[in-house]
C-alpha cells in the first residue's frame, strides 16, 4: 500500500512533467509551422490525437449521447480558437512571450464567469489580474519583436478562447462523461482545422511528413496531448488545487527556458520582471479561489 504523502509527491512529479512538456512545445510548434501551415498543422495533431483517443477509451467513446455529444463540439469550438490564435501568435513573437499570455486565461477565467453568468470575481481574481496587466505591459517592450504587436494581439485572443474554453468545461463536465467529453473535443478541432486548411491553404498535405514536422507531431500528440491529459485526470486528485495551479505555473516558466536555450529568446531584465509579474498575479488569483471556495464549504 503506497503511504498518501508518497503519492502526493507522485501527483506533484508527474504534474510538473505535465507542465514542461507543454512549455516544452511552444517552440518546437513554432519550428513547426515554418515547414506547414497553421491550420495543416493542427489538422494532423488533433486528427491523430483524437484517433488515439479514441482507440484508448473506446467503450466511452462508442456510448457518446447527443447531449454529450453537443457539449463536446462547443467546448472543441472554443479549443479551436484557443490553438489557432496560439498558433498565428507563435508566427510573429517569441514562443515564450506566447505562453505566459496564454497563461493568462486563468487570471480572465472569474471574468468570463461574471459576464456569462453574473458571478462577482473575487478580491484575489481583481488583484491577479491588477498584477498580470502590469506584468504583460513589461513582457511586451520588446524591441526585437516590436512590443504589443499582432502575435500579442493574437496570444491574448488565444487566452480568452481558452478561459471560456475553461469556464464551459466545469458547467459540461458535471453532466457528461470526461473521456467521451475530450473525445469529441479533439475531434472538432481536427474538423474546423480541416476546413481551415482548405478555405485558406487548398490543402492538408505537408510537402513531408518528415524532419520538423513530424517531430513537432509526435511530441505534441503523445506528450503535450494524450500523456499530459491522461496524467492531469489521474494525479491531480491525488493532490490539492492550490499545490496544482502553483506547479501549472511552470508551463510559460520551462517554455521561457526552452526558447532560451533551443530557440536563441532572449528577455531583458524589464520583461523578465514582467513574467514574474504575470505568474505572480496567477498564483494570487488561482490560491485566492482556492482558499475562498474552502472558507464557502467550511461554513455550508
Amino acid at each position: 500500500m503506497i503511504p498518501t504523502k508518497l503519492k502526493e509527491y507522485g501527483a506533484d512529479f508527474s504534474l510538473l512533467l505535465v507542465a514542461i512538456a507543454w512549455g516544452g512545445t511552444f517552440f518546437i510548434v513554432q519550428d513547426a509551422i515554418e515547414e506547414v501551415s497553421v491550420y495543416v498543422f493542427l489538422f494532423w495533431r488533433f486528427f491523430f490525437a483524437t484517433v488515439l483517443m479514441s482507440i484508448i477509451f473506446f467503450p466511452h467513446v462508442i456510448k457518446i449521447s447527443k447531449e454529450t455529444f453537443k457539449a463536446g463540439v462547443i467546448l472543441g469550438f472554443l479549443m479551436f480558437l484557443g490553438f489557432a490564435f496560439q498558433t498565428f501568435g507563435l508566427t510573429y513573437t517569441y514562443s515564450s512571450t506566447v505562453a505566459f499570455i496564454t497563461g493568462l486565461n486563468v487570471i480572465i477565467v472569474p471574468f468570463a464567469v461574471f459576464v456569462l453568468f453574473a458571478k462577482k470575481a473575487s478580491i484575489y481574481s481583481i488583484f491577479g489580474a491588477i498584477c498580470a496587466i502590469i506584468g504583460l505591459y513589461f513582457l511586451t517592450k520588446n524591441e526585437a519583436t516590436g512590443g504589443f504587436g499582432i502575435g500579442e494581439i493574437y496570444s491574448f485572443i488565444c487566452a480568452v478562447a481558452f478561459a471560456l474554453h475553461i469556464t464551459f468545461t466545469d458547467l459540461f463536465a458535471k453532466k457528461h462523461n470526461s473521456m467521451a467529453l475530450v473525445s469529441v473535443q479533439f475531434a472538432t478541432v481536427a474538423l474546423f482545422s480541416l476546413l481551415g486548411a482548405f478555405i485558406i491553404d487548398g490543402a492538408i498535405m505537408p510537402r513531408s511528413f518528415d524532419g520538423v514536422f513530424l517531430q513537432a507531431l509526435i511530441i505534441t500528440v503523445l506528450f503535450a496531448t494524450i500523456f499530459a491529459f491522461l496524467v492531469q485526470t489521474i494525479m491531480q486528485k491525488f493532490t490539492t488545487p492550490a499545490k496544482a495551479a502553483i506547479i501549472f505555473t511552470m508551463e510559460p516558466v520551462s517554455a521561457g527556458v526552452f526558447g532560451y536555450y533551443f530557440a536563441g529568446e532572449h528577455f531583458s531584465l524589464a520583461q523578465i520582471a514582467g513574467a514574474g509579474f504575470i505568474l505572480f498575479g496567477i498564483v494570487c488569483a488561482e490560491i485566492g479561489a482556492y482558499l475562498q471556495e474552502k472558507k464557502i464549504r467550511s461554513h455550508a
